[in-house]
């Protein structure tokens, strides 16, 4: 098996030459942490925005969608704190002129160090086999403990210099670990300082001459357009506490360090849902949404041990609980989602500012109150590129040889299924093009003729087809068509009338139960 850097460049290159993922502007030489998704990409990433929707909104009668605009007031950014404090913490590197997130550079080490576990356990499995028990290996071994206990209080440190903004702290940390430049491999450093993740640009007049009217901003993330229309939305929809709004949008962040593909860029899609409870309630719905969100993604099929909860020990100012649930990509256990309690902070301060009392009348209680707000956040591109490096693999098959496949859950495949003729010739086209046109309304299809069926099948498999509708000599007298199952490779005989219940049946939306 390759190692995990093997992989992931292989997930990248996979992602261009099947027409998912291209690097934005290549052809004058790309535009950094920005990419273009491909025809095949797009399809998944659609697919991927409606079964969360699906989950969020139509399975749940007090959870309705928005669409607020990108452009807002920048006074809602004052209000939010963005325009004070959406900030990175920054280094340089005197000799290489490099510059770093001083965060990132203490998480690389961190990640280097749970490397130096993994390996630990992969030379330990090999040793006992079958009978190697990793929980107890981690828990008993004294060089994993050791790593273990380095890494723990480089996490306690680091999480106490962050919450407590010590920028000098945060470079003496980056000296005492001796992590040095990447490029360079010196250890000259600047001082941390802070940079603003806002991207702005000068607007026309929005009506406001009581501070730099003129100045709009790319909103970094969707919640505050969420927030500042929670009276529009439990007004016109005459929604009751509980009741969630929810929404999918681009959101913008101008990251001076930003990599691993997908998984953090400047243009990125967030899949984000506020919902809004009676104060005291709080902590309770934090426990349900923290439950049901991970629900969510294990209903995809990935095991969940690719899964983990990281709850905050330390809190930013406006929350009371707060924990991510993090997916092991190939470079690592990193934030997938998040889920926060935010009590009243964001309804209160766009209350303070506005001047519009954003409170909700309790005709239970009889009084009215600010909500509290319980917040699940997740990216749309790294939702994407955990299913899409998880469903990856090259297969061994009986006769020796290999096949790469694209193992994705059948409802979110771009393609539902191929249909094949067995050659260009003798009416099969004709008989495959009648096929596609009667399933085509309900399933997105692919029609291919080129090359032999074999090489055919391999291409669907990479590319995740799930089905194969191969139509030979048989066909055009008895009107069936032999169904191959892209992750078993077995065939059947199905009647062509029987085809859109055969797969209605086979793809099914996922529900989370």
């Amino acid at each position: 098996m390759p190692n995990q850097e093997d992989f992931f460049k292989k997930v990248v290159s996979h992602a261009k030459e099947y027409g998912f993922i291209f690097p934005s502007s290549e052809i004058y030489d790309g535009l950094a942490a920005v990419y273009d998704y491909g025809q095949l990409g797009t399809e998944l990433k659609n697919n991927i925005k409606q079964y969360w929707w699906r989950a969020m909104v139509q399975y749940h009668e007090n959870i309705v969608g928005i669409d607020s605009a990108i452009f807002m007031h920048p006074r809602i950014w004052k209000a939010s704190g963005h325009v004070d404090a959406f900030n990175d913490p920054l280094i340089d590197n005197r000799d290489s002129k490099k510059r770093y997130r001083a965060d990132v550079l203490i998480e690389d080490h961190i990640a280097k160090i749970e490397d130096k576990i993994n390996k630990e356990c992969d030379k330990a499995h090999k040793r006992f086999g079958e009978a190697f028990d990793r929980q107890q290996f981690v828990s008993t071994n004294a060089r994993v403990l050791e790593h273990q206990r380095q890494i723990d209080e480089i996490h306690s440190r680091y999480s106490e210099l962050m919450n407590a903004g010590d920028l000098a702290g945060l470079k003496q940390l980056i000296l005492d670990l001796g992590i040095v430049c990447p490029v360079s491999g010196t250890r000259n450093w600047t001082d941390v300082r802070q940079f603003n993740l806002m991207f702005s640009m000068k607007g026309g007049n929005i009506g406001d001459r009581s501070d730099d009217s003129d100045t709009l901003y790319l909103r970094p993330e969707t919640a505050q357009g969420i927030f500042v229309n929670f009276l529009n939305v439990q007004k016109s929809g005459r929604m009751k506490i509980p009741f969630g709004i929810a929404q999918i949008g681009k959101a913008f962040r101008n990251e001076i360090v930003a990599r691993q593909f997908i998984f953090r860029m400047r243009e990125f899609e967030q899949m984000e849902m506020q919902f809004f409870v009676r104060p005291g309630t709080e902590l309770e719905w934090f426990r349900h949404w923290k439950e049901e969100r991970l629900r969510w993604h294990l209903a995809l099929g990935i095991p969940a041990e690719k899964y983990r909860y990281h709850d905050h020990e330390k809190l930013a100012h406006y929350a009371n609980a707060a924990t991510d649930i993090e997916f092991e990509f190939p470079f690592g256990f990193k934030e997938l989602e998040g889920i926060h309690s935010r009590t009243d902070f964001d309804l209160s301060r766009h209350s303070e500012f506005s001047g519009k009392k954003l409170q909700y009348f309790d005709s239970e209680l009889g009084e009215s109150y600010t909500p509290y707000v319980i917040e699940t956040s997740i990216g749309v591109d790294r939702t994407f590129l955990a299913i899409f490096s998880h469903a990856l693999r090259d297969e061994v098959l009986p006769d020796g040889s290999v096949r790469t496949l694209l193992s994705l859950p059948p409802v979110l495949a771009p393609y539902k299924a191929a249909v094949l003729p067995l050659v260009k010739k003798d009416g099969m086209p004709e008989k495959a093009r009648q096929i596609i046109d009667t399933l085509k309304y309900d399933f997105m299809l692919q029609y291919d003729e080129k090359d032999a069926v074999g090489r055919r099948y391999r291409r669907q498999d990479a590319i995740g087809t799930p089905y194969c509708i191969t139509v030979d000599s048989d066909t055009l007298t008895d009107d069936t068509v032999t169904v191959r199952d892209r992750d078993t490779m077995q065939q059947q005989r199905i009647p062509i009338q029987g085809l859109s219940d055969f797969l209605h049946q086979h793809i099914q939306p996922i529900h989370v139960e």
